[in-house]
Order: structure tokens, then sequence, then C-alpha cells
């Protein structure tokens, strides 16, 4: 006897609720399918589900998806870096400790060894008549963010080798649902035989069928819900193992809705707009705001940057507010509304040379015109790049640089300078230097919108 077994995923919503309702009605007409032919079926999430871009996951901290979720009836979900460095500790904690479905990940821990007891590495799936999926998570190990957090992030390769150990002799066949990006993925299907599917995530790839990869399958949705995932498991039972595995992404139609779920966005919202409706200033004068200069908002916010971190220097990009505010209230929606990052401040230890050659990339216009994708911006362009503790005396030539100018002494180039910023310059491509510091300190679980506020505090207090 043969026995199709199948699994539908999500992965990288981010948020994206415009198309859950579209989701949950393809889903439904999916389980309707299953049921009519008998077959077994399972729903599995990959991770970053909530994005605190959306003002709905920031008022409620996460827990509208949770509820999106367990009305969808998910059997395992996985976290994402979305769900695992945007929320406190105890916010996280809190939020799955009376969900329906079952959390799988497997290289997150408490520091203090006080995991919550929703928090497994692996769950085992068993059908009807008796066949046993393990199902694997593994999220994106981030430790110089997940630290100050009080969470351990463990190398998902070795943790991976561990429980599948585990797990030999006790399933029939294992998942790997996989928030660490497709590279990696391929690399695990290499050293990890075992492994049948990688169901993969955080990059944000798309394959519309499987691809075969030694002798696992590989696949992908992409982001924001525009494709839901189908993995298809056939067993023999007779001969007592898997003899075939397919994979396809499925695009969502725009002509069909789910009527409860898309009611149950609208009360969340309004939740939410209530939450986020709270004044935080009354403001004399307007504040705009530009990409292409200097604004005195962009400024203020490097300032407080700067002294919020006691840092030397500060440097932040105009690009990062996304508009400005007009007079009069000021709300948390407000603020949100223009700084939607989920971006932390930061500090990097560099040279002066090396705080010289930051300056002089930034001068150039086609750095400045940027289009940053990920890396937590969820704005279009970078924009000039605008300093608090450090001016420059600029020749005709705006790419050179007569002398820095650090705190009203002459730049050293030889010395040592802490630098605060945004987090996403850490990471390469948007800055050799700072991604290369060997020094470096994240502020969590501020983002940069909570330095907003106090800016704007003592914009309106002066």
């Amino acid at each position: 006897m043969k026995e199709n077994i199948y699994f539908y995923y999500t992965s990288d919503l981010h948020s994206y609720f415009e198309n859950w309702p579209k989701i949950t009605y393809f889903l439904q007409r999916k389980i309707t399918e299953r049921n009519k032919h008998n077959q077994d079926y399972f729903l599995l999430d990959n991770g970053d589900h909530i994005d605190r871009v959306n003002p709905i996951s920031e008022a409620l901290k996460g827990k509208g998806n949770v509820e999106l979720l367990n009305k969808a009836n998910y059997d395992v979900i996985n976290l994402g870096n979305n769900e695992g460095i945007t929320l406190t500790k105890e916010e996280l904690t809190r939020l799955y400790a009376d969900v329906e479905f079952k959390i799988a990940c497997a290289n997150l821990s408490c520091q203090d060894g006080s995991d919550p007891e929703w928090l497994q590495p692996y769950q085992i799936l068993t059908t009807d008549s008796g066949v046993k999926i393990g199902v694997i998570g593994l999220t994106a190990p981030f430790a110089d963010f997940y630290s100050p957090l009080g969470w351990q992030i463990d190398d998902p390769l070795e943790t991976l080798r561990q429980y599948l150990a585990q797990l030999k002799g006790k399933t029939d066949a294992i998942i790997l649902l996989s928030h660490l990006g497709v590279d990696p993925d391929r690399v695990i299907a290499e050293q990890y035989p075992e492994i049948d599917v990688i169901i993969g995530g955080h990059t944000h790839h798309l394959f519309e069928t499987e691809e075969v990869y030694e002798e696992a399958i590989l696949t992908g949705v992409g982001k924001s819900g525009f494709y839901v995932g189908e993995v298809c498991l056939t067993w023999d039972h007779q001969q007592r193992k898997l003899i075939n595995k397919t994979a396809i992404a499925h695009p969502i139609p725009d002509d069909h809705v789910d009527q409860e779920t898309a009611a149950l966005i609208k009360k969340q919202q309004e939740e939410s707009d209530l939450l986020l409706s709270k004044e935080v200033v009354k403001l004399k004068e307007p504040l705009e705001v530009d990409w292409h200069q200097e604004t005195f908002l962009i400024k203020q916010l490097t300032e407080t940057l700067k002294d919020w971190t006691k840092a030397d220097v500060a440097m932040l990009n105009a690009g990062i507010l996304l508009g400005g505010f007009e007079q009069g209230v000021v709300t948390e929606r407000d603020i949100h509304r223009i700084c939607p990052h989920p971006i932390n401040p930061c500090v990097v230890r560099v040279t002066g040379q090396e705080l010289l050659e930051i300056v002089r990339a930034g001068l150039a216009e086609a750095y400045q015109q940027i289009q940053v994708k990920g890396y937590g911006f969820r704005g279009k362009v970078m924009g000039v790049l605008v300093y608090a503790g450090l001016a420059k005396e600029d020749h005709e030539n705006k790419q050179f640089i007569d002398q820095l100018i650090i705190n009203g002494q002459p730049l050293d180039l030889n010395q040592s300078y802490r630098l605060a910023t945004a987090d996403m310059f850490t990471f390469e491509h948007l800055s050799l230097q700072i991604s290369r510091a060997q020094a470096k300190e994240f502020y969590l679980p501020e983002f940069m919108r909570d330095l907003l506020r106090q800016a704007l505090i003592q914009i309106a207090g002066h």
C-alpha cells in the first residue's frame, strides 16, 4: 500500500496581512481536498511570520500573528529572526505560552537554562496509519543580537547533528524547517543525507518546484505570502520507506478570501489603532525630512544616538526616516510610520583611518542613492550620511576632505573611536569598515524609533 502525506507551509510572511485571508482560503480548499481522499496533511510555518513594520504586529507585539496561526490550525512553526530578536525575552516567552500549535527551533535556548516549555528542538508528527515524520527547526544564528536579550543561539550544523542522532530510529522521514538561507540549506543537504526535505526561508528564495540536491529536496516560497508551499511524501508501507517526494510553490489567487480571517484582521487593526493613538509630544512647528540633505530632525536623532550610547561619533543615514512630522500632536502611530524598521542602535570601534574612509564613501552620490533591501531596513534609499560629534572641512571636490574634526579635535588616523550607528551598517553590503570592526556592541531591545521618540521629546521641550 502506498500513502501520500501532504505538508502545506508558509514562510517569511513578514506580517503582510493583506495576503493572509487569501492564504487561509487556499488552505481550506486544500484541506477539503485532502479530507475528501482521506489523506493526512499538516500545516507548517518557517518563521518571520511577525514583522513589526506592520502596525498590528507593533501594537500587539505578535499576539495578532499567533491568533491568526491558531485560527488557521497550524501544526508546527519555526522561529525566524523577526520573532527572536525584535521582541524582548519576556515578550517572546509569553507570546507562545498558550498556543494551539507546536514550536520546533533547535538552536535557540535561554542563557540561564530556563527554557519555556513550548520551546522544543523538534516535533514528531504521526499519520493515522502510523508513519512518523520528524520536524526540526533551525533559525539564523545572530549571536550578537540574541545575547543581549538573554538567549543562547547555537551553531545550526552542530545542533542539527545532535538532534538527528536523537531522531535516528524514531522517525520514518525528516523535514527541516530552515530559517537559515538557501546557501546553508545546500551545505546541510550535502552533510546530512538523512534529511528528506528542507523547507527554506530567511533569504526569501522561491523554488516553484523542488530542487533536488543530494538526497534532499529543497523548497522555498519567497516573501510576504504570495506563495504557499506544498510538499508531498509518498510512503510505501510494504517496503517501509519513502519512494517519492515532490514540492510545489502555489501562487495565491487574488479572487477569494476567507471572510472570518479578514474580519479578525480588521478587529486587530482597530485594537492596534487604539493602542498606537497615544500622544507622545506636541510639536510647535513641523519637522521636515529630506533624504538628499541633512535636516534638523535627522541631525537631532543622530545627536540623541551619540548621547544615548556615550559614543565619540554617531552616524545615521537620512533615509532611515521615511517622512517628517506635522505641527501639533505626534502619536505612537506617527513615530512608527516614520521609523518602522526593526533596527537597533549599535556602537563599533573604528580607527581614524577607517572613519575617514566611511565618510568619504558616504559622500558619493551613488552610495546615497542605494536602494537598500533587507538588513532590517524598511525604507527606500540610503540617503545622505549625517554625523554628530564630527565636522568635515570639504574641498570643492565633495569627495576630497581636507580635515575631519572629532569633538573639536583633529582626527587622529591611528586612534580608536567609538562610532554609534544603526545595526544595518554592520552588514558587509553597506559598509566594509563597520562590518569588519572587531568590537561591536548592540543595544537591544531598543529600536531606532525609541531614540526618535526621545529626540522628539527633546525638540518639543525647547
